[in-house]
């Protein structure tokens, strides 16, 4: 059995495949399931949802990231992003405080420890913004 992580980590690397090959998200997701990968049920709502808010998602990050576009950020931590929003903004099960976390060490694992700062503060602004009690992680 796979843990949160993993599935989310799962959903990263399928929209982000998605993204670098301009493919819709859940044409990637069938390519996978097509090809005998097993996506468990969280990483298919992730990568789903992101999917069919992804406009809206975009949106939200590229108005709470001073000085960049979405389309200028890099390809890992613009999908990090896409789906830590989706997980702040439509799935309220999710701590704030979890939601960010995982999207920080997913950058700091996947892409620099700049984009993990990056990605701790575009999420810290939106996540205020959602709840202003929250709190961000350091």
């Amino acid at each position: 059995m796979s843990s949160r992580r993993q599935e989310r980590r799962l959903a990263i690397e399928i929209l982000f495949q998605a993204d670098v090959t301009a493919t819709d998200g859940r044409a990637a997701l069938d390519g996978w399931l097509e090809s005998g990968r097993t996506v468990p049920a969280f990483a298919r709502e992730l990568v789903e949802g992101v999917t069919d808010h992804l406009a809206q998602l975009d949106e939200t990050i590229g108005s709470h990231s001073e000085g960049w576009t979405v389309d200028r950020m890099a390809s890992v931590d613009r999908t990090v992003l896409r789906v830590a929003t989706y997980e702040l903004a439509f799935d309220r099960g999710i701590p704030v405080g979890v939601a960010i976390d995982e999207a920080v060490r997913a950058a700091k694992d996947l892409s620099t420890d700049d984009s993990g700062r990056f990605v701790n503060g575009v999420l810290g602004k939106i996540a205020s913004e959602l709840d202003p009690g929250a709190e961000t992680p350091s």
